[in-house]
């Protein structure tokens, strides 16, 4: 009875592509507008499928690589005659499988968004109300795509496993957990690289259009203004669903790793498949909640938006009860016994995901004092300005760490986690569920910021009336802060489900040392009473790992900030040169070079974003290799404990400078082109890399390390030095 529900995974998959598919069509259906809007539309898709191409073009020879080795991990020993090999013959499979669904869900998401664009300002034209139903049904295509085409990976390769192969536990958890590796790889090089590209464009062209030049922002005359419309698809809309498509998969996969060690058996695994479930299915009654009136606020636009996520969490905590109760009794055992437990977890998972959407929202949006008070430190300059940025983020990321800290101990002492470590931890697996089971309104809310944004383009580019510009300001101004809550739900649930995949290094490690010391005892000095030596003050080794943790936390920053800075500089030298060189174009007389600009920032974003995703990827085989794995463990802690927190400090600060410069531009402070305006931007552009390449990227770094060190866990036990 319990297998068989697992095909409700492929149905809810199902259903939540076809609601993708409906509304894609529906986005279809809204005219183009002129021939204008739609030349501009053009230019964009075509800068964006370039760049796509190229980028899974590069993005192609890792994989291969990686699938090659991998391959020879787990057929290598067996060819040989030793036995089993160092990995799941699964494993290079689920590596490969795992990317493509994660580049395939950004790939679909960027097409709508560039079918949308124009469309969107073509309904703005008739209406506030009108271009917000455009902008967000091309959100939820993007939405529902990721989390359908997510649970539709992990449930079918539970089916196959199990009823094709008849895999064992260990097989089915170790390649769910490579499938996740797969997936983070591929996200890493999607939100790295699209971010390198939209912020090297976004700040070329602020700094010598808007500060320098002093024309509009879209200005035609700007040579950088489609590679800044083309880096909003492919950063903020492929990249962010690779990112989320990571979260919300990963979460599964960890709990169902917890599943099995909890002793929960298959019910353990059905619970988040179900509960995913019935995330699509209240996502989807959301949606329709999602209106506004024409002259709204900021205040009832994001109230608009709440009605739809709100609804969508309540519904699903209403249901995750009888659901709860219903699949812990089908089996009985452990899992009945904790079914309440279970059950409280889940609902202060959804509770953790509404509290960090307020902290975020507070701190970003201009409706609350916080981004109201940074705009009015533009008075006394650009030095108050950034100072201001840099406490209001530092301050914000106090609150989202404390509800995190809080949430996870109160998920494992009500998950009986002092007396069963394991059923302790499946409380704190479940929780990530509960938190993104309903992503597919939560991306539909953030993806559509991006359309906003490139339909504020087109409206100024192809000179349509004012009113129209300020209608899609203000969609653009609030997809500013639901972009930034939509990254706190991924560094949020990251943080739950890290902790999850820390536990099953340690239980993996210790399965393949005690393996390994068959034929090498040697291997169980790395055991004390049959556990890995994990004591900080008698063992240093686990210190000098969370060293390591905080020292790539800050390298993985410095990368991707000076990987921004480098095509910025490019990009603000080719901007200038334009301005200089081409007679008439500040006349408006001569076309800028834009394709120029365009290819600038996608051989810099291919170039600059090898080395941070490899970084995260190197680093726990060599930290594994040289000191071991307890030295893995403090590696790990410590990367969770610093990337998440960096990655609130870095979202905050950047989303409020940018809420801060449009606040201004509103008219306040003496609007757009004062002293006060140019501050601004300047904070803007430094927060630009921070919001929206480094940041959003912390979570991906925690993931992937993670799962790598999982994964190859039986290289370094079998080679370590320590």
């Amino acid at each position: 009875m319990v297998e068989h529900l697992f095909w409700l995974g492929i149905v809810g998959a199902l259903i939540a592509l076809g609601f993708a598919l409906i509304q894609g069509l529906k986005v279809l259906r809204y005219p183009k507008g002129n021939d204008a809007m739609e030349k501009i539309a053009e230019a964009i898709r075509t800068g964006a499928g370039a760049y796509l191409k190229r980028q899974y073009t590069t993005i192609t020879w890792f994989f291969a690589i990686m699938f090659v080795i991998l391959g020879m991990l787990a057929f290598i020993p067996r060819f040989l005659g030793a036995g089993q090999g160092l990995v799941s013959p699964f494993v290079p499979f689920a590596f490969i499988i795992g990317g493509f669904f994660t580049g395939l869900s950004g790939f679909i998401g960027m097409k709508v968004a560039t079918i949308a664009n124009s469309r969107t300002t073509n309904a703005a034209q008739q209406g506030l109300n009108r271009g917000l139903r455009v902008a967000f049904s091309s959100g939820t295509v993007m939405g529902f795509t990721v989390a359908g085409l997510g649970l539709l990976d992990v449930a079918a390769w539970y089916l196959v496993l199990v009823h094709v192969f008849h895999a064992d536990t260990a097989t089915i958890a170790q390649t769910m957990i490579c499938f996740g590796m797969g997936v983070a790889s591929m996200a890493m090089f999607a939100r790295v690289g699209g971010g390198i590209f939209t912020k090297a464009a976004d700040v070329g062209a602020d700094l010598v259009g808007k500060v320098e030049a002093g024309i509009p922002e879209d200005d035609p005359r700007n040579p950088a203004v489609i590679a800044d419309n083309v880096g909003d698809n492919v950063g903020d809309v492929a990249g962010m669903g690779a990112d989320l498509y990571e979260s919300y998969s990963n979460a599964i996969v960890a709990t169902f790793a917890l599943g099995f060690a909890a002793g929960y058996e298959s019910a353990g695994l059905l619970l988040p498949i179900l509960m995913a479930v019935v995330g699509i299915l209240t996502s989807i009654i959301g949606t329709f909640f999602v209106r506004t009136k024409e002259k709204a606020t900021q205040s009832n636009l994001l109230r608009s938006l709440h009605l739809g996520t709100w609804f969508a969490a309540g519904l699903s905590a209403v249901i995750a009860l009888p659901l709860t109760l219903f699949v812990a009794n089908m089996e009985g055992g452990a899992m009945a016994q904790n079914a309440w437990g279970i059950f409280y977890a889940i609902l202060i998972g959804i509770a953790s995901g509404v509290i960090l959407g307020f902290f975020t929202e507070y701190y970003t949006s201009d409706h609350y004092k916080p981004t109201r008070e940074l705009a009015e430190s533009s008075e006394t300059g650009t030095a108050t300005m950034m100072i201001g940025g840099l406490s209001l983020g530092l301050k914000s990321a106090t609150w989202p760490v404390l509800t995190i800290a809080i949430s996870v101990v109160g998920c494992f002492i009500i998950n009986d986690g002092i007396a069963n470590f394991y059923t302790g931890l499946y409380g704190i697996g479940i929780a990530a569920v509960g938190m993104l089971a309903t992503l597919g309104i939560t991306l539909a809310t953030d993806a559509f910021g991006p359309v906003a944004d490139n339909a504020g383009g087109i409206a100024e580019m192809a000179k349509l009336p004012k009113e129209v510009r300020e209608r899609t300001d203000a969609l653009d101004s609030l997809g500013n802060t639901t972009a930034a809550t939509g990254k706190g739900f991924a560094i949020g649930s990251t943080a739950f489900t890290a902790l999850a995949l820390l536990v099953s290094y340690k239980n993996v490690a210790e399965t393949t040392i005690l393996r390994a010391a068959v034929n090498d005892p040697d291997k169980m000095r790395m055991l004390v009473d049959g556990e890995l030596f994990l004591d900080v003050i008698k063992n240093p080794v686990v210190l000098v790992g969370l060293f390591f943790g905080v020292a790539l936390t800050f390298m993985f920053a410095a990368l991707t900030v000076r990987a921004v800075h480098r095509a910025a500089q490019n990009i603000v030298k080719e901007v200038r040169r334009q301005f200089r060189e081409i007679p008439g174009l500040m006349e408006g007389t001569a076309a800028p070079d834009y394709a120029a600009c365009v290819d600038l920032c996608t051989r810099g974003a291919q170039k600059e974003m090898i080395w941070p995703s490899l970084l995260a990827i190197i680093s726990p085989i060599v930290v594994g290799l040289i000191f071991g794995p307890s030295c893995v463990i403090g590696f790990l802690t410590g990367l969770i404990v610093t990337g998440f927190a960096m990655a609130v400090f870095m979202l905050t600060s950047g989303g409020a400078w940018d809420n801060a410069k449009k606040y201004i531009e509103s008219g306040k402070h003496g609007g757009k082109g004062s002293d006060c305006h140019k501050a601004a931007v300047i904070g803007d552009t430094v927060g630009d890399p921070l919001k929206d390449t480094t940041g959003p990227s912390f979570n991906l770094l925690i993931t992937l390390a993670a799962t790598v060190a999982i994964v190859f866990v039986g290289v370094t036990v079998s080679f370590s030095l320590l």
